[in-house]
């Protein structure tokens, strides 16, 4: 359901640094349980160790979850269910904010586990139907087949008769996920993934954009605009859907492979895809931003980014076209655990929130949560801005204290 139009002066100015509305939703003991975990993940050697440790237990079957459960699990994703997860839903939902339900189990193989996911991504979907707190649905199509063949759909390359039966599943699984996303009124966000099996995802999306996004954005694609080539793509897209008659939905990040897509490229003797520098990656995603809002009146975007830059250059554009903070089609998100002090001001500012809530058995989120220490680990300053933004919080609420 759309919200109504709501006045920019209804809500209080919007503040990356107001930590009481950031961190209200943290008790003292989860504030303090924050303080070490982020502490400890602000020593990139000390992460390193942690996830190579967790890299040797994962191969030798070593049990973790003993481990894994109190501590970076409890905070980065919602449970191992959608049941036990519901109670970080309703935590998000009464501070206004959204959670996207990411069922972050990776890397099967089996058709079995494929089928698995497939009934779980329809779950949420109906799911979120009766519930106002979960926006919209997600999916990553590595989830539901293997790499292997989506390198190969990718390439052109020839396929065996067992493989062009699995690339028909693959069809049928996500016509009838997007089937059941456009029957509930849900959207799905079709995540980005490496660059060599995102040719098979583009064309995937693209041919359910046309079938589904007739009158309004149901199934979104996501771009990576740490790739070069990505600006260009929107923007074909953008004239494609008003040319041949369907919305377009856009969930745009800057990328999470970098060093994957270099090395590879490195490998195999080909052009990396990758921009040169971080400074061309915030050119063409705040380039993306600008190319949404002019287009606001076709594209739904979903701006995930924990960028305040970004965030805020979003806000103005909004402000420029004369759009409402809680305007229907611009949505922002992050990482659940992450970047509460954008999260939650964004959302007390009127503007439409969400976060992503990975959930899943821990031994099959693990390989996840090691990627996002690895990925936030790399990118500068971004643990030590966390970290410092929960310790204000803590000298304001011991100020605070002190003061009564």
């Amino acid at each position: 359901m759309e919200k109504p139009h709501i006045n920019h002066s209804e809500f209080p100015p919007l503040s990356f640094r107001d930590f009481s509305t950031a961190f209200a939703h943290l008790s003292d003991s989860e504030l303090r349980f924050s303080y070490w975990l982020f502490r400890f993940m602000n020593k990139e050697w000390m992460t390193s160790i942690g996830t190579s440790m967790a890299e040797l237990a994962l191969n030798w079957g070593i049990p973790l979850s003993w481990a894994v459960k109190p501590t970076i699990f409890r905070v980065f994703c919602g449970g191992e269910t959608i049941l036990e997860s519901l109670r970080a839903v309703e935590k998000l939902g009464v501070n206004g904010i959204g959670a996207i339900l990411d069922y972050s189990v990776e890397g099967q193989e089996k058709e079995s586990e494929f089928g698995k996911t497939e009934t779980e991504i329809v779950r949420i979907i109906q799911l979120a139907k009766d519930n106002t707190s979960i926006p919209v649905s997600c999916i990553k199509v590595s989830g539901i087949v293997s790499n292997v063949l989506l390198e190969k759909l990718s390439s052109g390359a020839e396929l065996t008769d067992s493989e062009k039966i699995a690339a028909q599943h693959l069809q049928q699984r996500f016509e009838r996920i997007c089937q059941a996303a456009y029957d509930n009124g849900v959207p799905l966000y079709v995540d980005a993934e490496e660059s060599w099996i995102q040719d098979a995802i583009d064309r995937l999306v693209e041919t359910m954009m046309a079938r589904y996004n007739q009158d309004k954005a149901i199934i979104f694609q996501t771009i990576q605009m740490f790739r070069h080539d990505r600006l260009p793509y929107y923007k074909d897209l953008i004239a494609k859907g008003r040319r041949e008659g369907f919305k377009i939905g856009m969930k745009i990040v800057r990328g999470a492979y970098l060093d994957k897509e270099n090395d590879r490229a490195k490998e195999k003797g080909y052009p990396t895809p990758i921009q040169p520098d971080k400074a061309a990656t915030d050119r063409d995603y705040n380039a993306s931003l600008k190319l949404s809002v002019e287009n606001i009146d076709w594209v739904e975007i979903c701006a995930g980014t924990h960028n305040e830059e970004s965030a805020i250059y979003l806000t103005e554009l909004m402000v420029e076209q004369g759009l409402q903070n809680n305007h229907p089609h611009i949505y922002f998100s992050q990482l659940y655990g992450m970047s509460d002090y954008m999260s939650f001001n964004l959302a007390a500012s009127g503007y439409n929130v969400s976060k992503y809530l990975p959930y899943g058995p821990v031994k099959a989120t693990l390989p996840y949560l090691m990627r996002r220490a690895k990925e936030n680990t790399a990118i500068a300053g971004q643990m030590g801005k966390e970290y410092s933004m929960i310790v204000n919080e803590r000298k304001r609420r011991s100020t605070a204290s002190f003061e009564i």
